[in-house]
């Protein structure tokens, strides 16, 4: 029993972004999955959009100051942009899970492919987004947004309609899959 519990956990900490193996340097991994050379938001961009990640084995966690990128046998951190923050939401209708921190190959929103109108303002009233998306492989769109705000995001398609405020802080989740569409 013992050593199937022990087993688990060493699994469990292979899995988990920062808890992986020593690091060849944030160059080697980029190269290796195709990123050199690229921004952090570009990076997130990227592989939050497409599946490609998950099938390549990269694994990727969104955080206030940092991405932390991990192969499996190696792993790098990417700084934030000074001034951005990334919240990925997932509308949904019958399904979600709970999330903190976005990850770019485990997250999978209900709704793949879909076109939403989403509206975000922050409390002074500022539009920050006014568009018509469309979600991606994993369910999700992403936004960039400026740190340290609070706000309102509000989205809609033919399926229904969700509001919810937001916070782009420390200790703000990047990851809101709370928007359901009624």
């Amino acid at each position: 029993m013992r050593t199937a519990v022990l087993s688990v956990a060493a699994a469990v900490l292979l899995l988990v972004p920062g808890c992986a193996g020593g690091s060849s340097g944030p160059d080697a991994l980029l190269q290796e999955h195709g990123l050199e050379g690229a921004s952090t938001q570009e990076v997130v961009d990227r592989l939050d959009r497409t599946h490609e990640d998950r099938d390549a084995g990269l694994a990727g966690s969104v955080g206030y100051d940092e991405v932390v990128l991990s192969d499996g046998t190696a792993e790098t951190s990417l700084p934030m942009p000074e001034d951005r923050f990334y919240l990925a939401v997932a509308p949904w209708t019958t399904t979600t899970h709970e999330c903190f921190s976005h990850s770019l190959s485990g997250c999978q929103g209900e709704l793949v492919g879909e076109d939403f109108d989403v509206r975000i303002t922050d409390d002074s009233g500022a539009v920050l987004v006014d568009e018509s998306v469309t979600s991606y492989e994993n369910g999700f769109v992403g936004f960039w947004l400026p740190k340290d705000i609070t706000g309102t995001l509000e989205i809609g398609s033919e399926r229904g309609s969700a509001v919810e405020a937001f916070a782009t802080s420390p200790d703000s989740p990047t990851c809101l899959t709370t928007l359901q569409l009624v």
